[in-house]
């Protein structure tokens, strides 16, 4: 068939325009950027994530082999991500202090997407199936400026997405995880014009993703190459098969060895590789109404705008869909969808591991769009952040002049001891992004510019302030209520001046390296002999069982002020068999708590 009959792209050069470097460039860098300093590890899996990079800092080799939290095994993701940040920590630490130092390895993932992204959807781009229609007497655009202008559009489209302004500013696993599906999928898309280059970069991207995760998803990704390589006859599959696929068995098969031969004790490291083996595949099961339900709930919106573009790119390609611009990306992303449905605890910290492909899949609809659908992406993009900005700034002025009093009132209420502070960098900066902002959607509404990447810039430059402004102005605020700070300190004030270790008891990893990070505190395992108990409770169970001639008595609780569900209780083991209690002799094995 004749690319006349198959392209269902009419463009003329005008249409393929660069955008303006310094705008795109600004736009990555601004939102990259911004959240990423001067504020605490938050609740949840940012903590967690910090803790095992702060432990990797501040431990020895062992940890580094064995990623932990102050001892608890961490094994719900490989070690790589975490490596990146211990070494953060260890450059910079000293200068941004460790949280800051941390999500340096986050800013580096992030612009690495980015990167691949763009390069791949420019590589895409340039390929002759998916060139316009070739007009008689010409004026159609050049492969390289087409090629250039869909990545524009790629690049636009990730920045967009709703989901990624929390998720991508976390230190945890999954910020490198997507880096590395962006890292694949332009290896698979190098290899179809250099095919050695190519084998060895996807090669690198698998075995890199298998230790940023687990071997679930990297089999599941090498799955999606077969099947790609079925429907898509010019992917080189016996190079990719011959070359990349030993390339990333040598880098997992070269960890496991290190493991095994460099702890002090051989069946530790086998202990610690099965269970990250076994915790992938705890991690997913048979399809629930569960999963669905969450997915129905929260995806299209993570996932906005780039989930329709993408599907509007399935219908316009419908004569070309094993071409390599559809069926490469389109094959990792059915299988990522596959095992986000197949998840038994439901979570939107894996919806970011869709965005690469889809966003590359998203921009070869951009050249095909109707004018009714660009204008209804341009002013749903317009009403949403404008009302959002208008919303954040106004709630603000509330909360910092006390006017109106009941919505000053019911941030209070929110936010219980909280204390407002005004920062006026942080104000500038926000109104500075608000005038550009404002600038921005002038420039695209008055010139009207004919560049396909137009339906993306406002919905790009407005998760750009969206985020900023919470950034900046809400901070404080956000911080406070996320941050396990001040509980921690309260904490470690509440700690005997002389004591053994604390055995957590219900802790999460969130508040496990929370308390060692911030409380200083020293904790141990139920083989520690430990003299101090401490308890996450969501109701008071009472006491734990008490020893012979000995009890555990409550000597501190608290809880973060913006959280009514999570308690924490601190006990003392005390001999009741003397007048004055002394340091008992502690059995080495505690019983468990209820």
């Amino acid at each position: 068939m004749s690319q006349a009959k198959t392209s269902p792209v009419h463009l003329t050069a005008a249409a393929t325009g660069a955008l303006p470097r310094a705008l795109l460039l600004a736009i990555c860098i601004i939102y990259g950027l911004a959240g990423l300093f001067g504020r605490d590890p938050w609740k949840n899996e940012d903590a967690a994530g910090f803790g095992v990079m702060w432990q990797l800092a501040t431990g020895g080799t062992q940890d580094w082999l064995m990623p932990n939290i102050v001892g608890r095994p961490f094994n719900e993701d490989g070690p790589l991500v975490f490596w990146l940040g211990g070494i953060m920590i260890r450059l910079f630490g000293g200068w941004l202090g460790a949280p800051d130092a941390s999500r340096l390895a986050t800013a580096l993932f992030y612009f690495g997407t980015c990167a691949f992204i763009w390069y791949t959807t420019y590589l895409l781009g340039r390929r002759d199936e998916v060139q316009p229609f070739a007009f008689a007497f010409g004026g159609q655009p050049d492969a390289r400026s087409y090629g250039r202008a869909l990545a524009d559009g790629a690049l636009l489209i990730f920045l967009a997405c709703v989901g990624l302004a929390m998720r991508g500013h976390e230190t945890t696993a999954q910020v490198g995880q997507v880096c590395f599906i962006a890292f694949m999928l332009y290896g698979l898309v190098r290899s179809l014009d250099k095919p050695v280059q190519g084998s060895l970069w996807y090669g690198v991207g698998l075995g890199a993703l298998c230790l940023a995760s687990g071997p679930i998803l990297a089999a599941a990704l090498l799955a999606a190459t077969a099947i790609a390589a079925v429907a898509c006859r010019p992917l080189p599959a016996r190079r990719l098969a011959a070359i990349g696929l030993p390339v990333a068995l040598v880098i997992v098969a070269a960890w496991m060895a290190v493991v095994y031969f460099g702890v002090s004790d051989r069946d530790d490291g086998v202990t610690y590789i099965r269970e990250w083996a076994r915790y992938d595949r705890r991690t997913y099961g048979a399809p629930s109404l569960v999963s669905a339900g969450f997915i129905a709930r929260n995806f299209f919106l993570f996932a906005w705008p780039v989930w329709p573009i993408a599907a509007w790119a399935w219908l316009s390609w419908r004569g070309m869909r094993r071409a390599p611009h559809v069926a490469l990306p389109l094959s990792i992303l059915a299988t990522l969808l596959l095992l986000l449905v197949l998840q038994r605890s439901p979570g939107d910290v894996q919806f970011i591991l869709l965005l690469p492909p889809m966003a590359v899949l998203a921009a070869f609809a951009l050249p095909t769009l109707t004018r009714g659908a660009i204008n209804a992406i341009d002013w749903f993009a317009l009403l949403f952040f404008t009302i959002f900005g208008g919303f954040v700034w106004f709630m603000w002025i509330a909360r910092t002049t006390g006017y109106p009093p009941k919505i000053a009132n019911n941030m209070y209420r929110l936010i219980p001891g909280f204390q407002h502070t005004f920062t006026i960098s942080a104000v500038m900066i926000a109104l500075a992004v608000t005038l550009a902002w404002v600038l921005i959607v002038r420039w695209r509404l008055s010139r009207a510019p004919k560049q396909i990447w137009r339906p993306v810039v406002i919905s790009a430059a407005g998760t750009t302030l969206m985020w900023v402004i919470a950034m900046t102005l809400w901070l404080p605020a956000i911080n406070y209520g996320k941050t396990y700070r001040d509980v921690a300190q309260a904490a470690s004030m509440a700690l005997p001046s002389t004591y053994t270790c604390v055995q957590p008891i219900r802790m999460g990893n969130a508040q496990l390296a929370s308390f060692a990070y911030f409380g200083h505190i020293r904790f141990g395992g139920p083989d520690d002999g430990c003299d101090v108990l401490l308890r996450h409770d969501a109701v008071d169970y009472g006491p734990p069982g008490n020893l012979s001639h000995f009890e555990w008595r409550l000597t501190w609780e608290g809880r973060r002020p913006a959280d009514r569900d999570e308690r924490f209780r601190m006990y003392r083991l005390v001999d009741i068999g003397r007048a004055a209690p002394t340091r008992p002799t502690l059995p080495r094995r505690l019983p468990r708590q209820p």
